[in-house]
């Protein structure tokens, strides 16, 4: 699928708005703006500095990314306890936010095998409480035909888009088999809200809790502040719009196996497994779930996850001209050989991706 059109507001005409609304809002007419991040996605984010406090606008354009569901998940996370970014205004009609400054300090440069433990316990705490504390069963869910369309991205973005290969009508019916065995899997996990993006890029290191600041110091951001537990105000979390109501080991198996960073396969294991025993001890797991049961839902959730990510990451090139991602590519294609190599009803999977893939140097971008 193309692109959206833009809308007829040239670059320029937008960011003299952003900056007019940013000024009004924060009450500082000589305030400026610098880019604070760079998104997947049509949104911006940008910093500024005003009365000694910093903030970021999100530019949200409605008819490319309608800000409302960020808008509205956020919330829900804040009254669960969670660190999601503090709103001081917002116009969703223009599509401008101004939000709580959660830094620049991501879990992804700060991992490494003496940090790890304890930032992961972190973030699978915020997990827990996600999970038991954040009301899902209102939203989309993340169903089979959810799930058959993000599996349908390989295919068409990765193999054939980025490698150049098409399936022969025998192959086809490896990669729907393949298919078919990760969507059982998935049909048999508990329900719960499922960020859907819950990974080191997503999840940020913050302070400690700072004195409410604002222009005019209002109270709101004092009692948000004061109603986030001690132990949950890191990690900040972000980018959460997209949630679902979904397979309870996908946020962990985005965790775990990060598109951007991996790990030993025993350590992935036994945080897994402790994670397991947790949503036991919550009554998010039956008792019957045992160990070799939950490993197998993580897997395949992780293994749909990652064929997903597979298209997207081309599509990012070859559709919106983002070619960053592709160098994370050899990662993922790491795990999803991985894990098919694990189960022999995906062994012929594996073979048929190796076989697509062959010597290629999957991080180059095929010629248009």
């Amino acid at each position: 699928m193309p692109a959206p059109d833009l809308p007829m507001t040239t670059a320029s005409d937008r960011a003299a708005e952003r900056l007019a609304w940013t000024r009004a809002a924060l009450r500082d007419a000589s305030l400026t703006l610098e880019p604070a991040s760079s998104d997947a996605s049509f949104r911006s984010y940008w910093r500024t500095h005003t009365g000694g406090a910093s903030w970021i606008v999100m530019d949200s354009p409605p008819a490319l990314e309608d800000p409302a569901p960020w808008l509205a998940i956020g919330q829900r996370l804040r009254d669960a306890g969670l660190h999601a970014p503090f709103v001081l205004e917002h116009d969703l009609a223009q599509g401008f936010l101004l939000i709580e400054d959660l830094g620049q300090r991501a879990y992804l440069p700060a991992l490494d095998d003496d940090s790890v433990d304890a930032l992961y316990g972190q973030a699978m705490d915020a997990l827990l409480r996600i999970q038991t504390a954040v009301d899902g069963t209102d939203l989309p869910p993340y169903n089979h035909a959810f799930l058959q369309r993000e599996l349908e991205l390989m295919p068409e973005w990765f193999l054939q888009r980025h490698l150049g290969y098409t399936p022969e009508c025998g192959e086809w019916d490896v990669i729907e088999q393949a298919f078919t065995v990760l969507l059982h899997s998935a049909a048999e996990q508990p329900r719960v809200f499922v960020h859907r993006d819950f990974h080191s890029r997503n999840l940020m290191l913050v302070g400690d809790p700072p004195e409410p600041r604002s222009p005019d110091d209002r109270p709101a951001s004092s009692h948000y502040r004061d109603a986030i537990a001690p132990g949950l105000w890191s990690p900040g979390i972000i980018d959460f719009q997209g949630a679902l109501y979904g397979p309870l080991a996908y946020d962990l198996a985005s965790l775990l196996r990060d598109c951007y960073i991996a790990w030993d396969e025993a350590r992935v294991a036994g945080w897994a497994e402790a994670y397991r025993q947790r949503a036991l001890d919550a009554g998010l797991l039956e008792p019957d779930v045992d160990r070799e049961r939950f490993r197998r839902w993580f897997d395949l959730i992780g293994l749909q996850r990652h064929l997903k990510v597979l298209g997207i990451f081309c599509r990012l090139w070859y559709r919106d001209g983002k070619r960053g991602y592709l160098g994370d590519l050899p990662r993922v294609l790491d795990y999803v050989l991985g894990v098919s190599r694990r189960y022999s009803e995906l062994a012929d999977f594996a073979t048929l991706v190796e076989r697509c893939v062959g010597g290629r140097d999957i991080t180059t971008p095929a010629a248009a």
